[in-house]
This record gives C-alpha cells, sequence and structure tokens, in this order.
C-alpha cells in the first residue's frame, strides 16, 4: 500500500451528508468541517451528497432514504440541539438517535452521529470549530472509517489501510 492509499481512505466512496438547518449559524460550520474531512480522507466532490433537511428530527428520515437508494456507502448526520426550557431537547435528542440506530440497521449503512446536544449557544459553537476538533468533521472521518470496514466486510477492495 502506498502513503497516499493510507492517507486517503476514501477515494471511490460515495458520501451522503444529511444537515439540520435548524440552528444554521452552528450547523453550517459542522457541514464545512464535514466536507473538508471527506476532501482530506479523499473522497470526491462529486462523490458528495449535501442533504438539507428543516431540522434534527428529520435526519434519520432522509438519512434512511438516501441509504435505501443504494448509492452512497455511509451518511453522515449533522445538526445541534440546545437545550430549552422544556422537555423538547429530550424528545428530539432521543428521537434522532434512535431514529438513526434503527435507520443504519434496516439498510445495512453506516450513519454517523454528529448531531450536537448542548446546554448552550457558545457550548454548540465550540464544538463547531476549525480543523479536526470540529464535530461534522470527526462524524465524517467515523463515515469513511465505518464505510472502509464495511467493504473490506463484503470482501470488496479498498484503497484505505488494512486492520
Amino acid at each position: 500500500m502506498t502513503q497516499n492509499q493510507t492517507l486517503r481512505p476514501g477515494r471511490g466512496l460515495r458520501i451522503a451528508v444529511v444537515v439540520s438547518r435548524y440552528n444554521d449559524f452552528v450547523t453550517n460550520r459542522l457541514r464545512a468541517g464535514a466536507l473538508e474531512a471527506l476532501a482530506a480522507c479523499g473522497v470526491a466532490d462529486e462523490d458528495v451528497a449535501v442533504l438539507d433537511v428543516p431540522g434534527s428530527f428529520e435526519i434519520p428520515m432522509a438519512a434512511r432514504r438516501a441509504a435505501t437508494t443504494g448509492r452512497f456507502d455511509a451518511v453522515v448526520c449533522l445538526g445541534c440541539l440546545i437545550r430549552g426550557e422544556t422537555a423538547h431537547f429530550e424528545y428530539i435528542a432521543s428521537a434522532a438517535a434512535h431514529g438513526l440506530i434503527a435507520a443504519s440497521g434496516a439498510t445495512g449503512v453506516p450513519m454517523t452521529f454528529g448531531i450536537l446536544t448542548t446546554d448552550s449557544a457558545e457550548q454548540a459553537l465550540a464544538r463547531a470549530g476549525s480543523g479536526s476538533t470540529n464535530k461534522g468533521w470527526e462524524a465524517a472521518e467515523a463515515a469513511v472509517e465505518m464505510a472502509v470496514l464495511f467493504r473490506r466486510l463484503a470482501g470488496a477492495p479498498v484503497e484505505g489501510p488494512r486492520a
């Protein structure tokens, strides 16, 4: 394996990025981090589809639909929930987490949970900074790693590092 293959395990992968528009002052940064990470992993721009949804509640539904098309090796899911004064935060966070687990299990397509669940806008922005500490970046890297693993388990050739 060449050094380029080690550093660019995403070559040939097709990735969907599902992004909530709610709290877009944070989710736009998560999206940017995810796209930077995918490029750094070697995923070609034309192999990335960004799908916008209204809020975090809608992410699992869109992720499942994207996965069932057969066009994607993994789905990166990005959103931002900021705790308020009511129980709404808990309901949406739980629904999103359980919905993604169910969608990934039903489709067999890896889905990563890049939905921030924070107590304040300041906490959310701190997790959406630049570089590899951005939670969108982390979710995208995890998606590539899982897609490579799933290809390897299926016996398909992969260009990334071997376990």
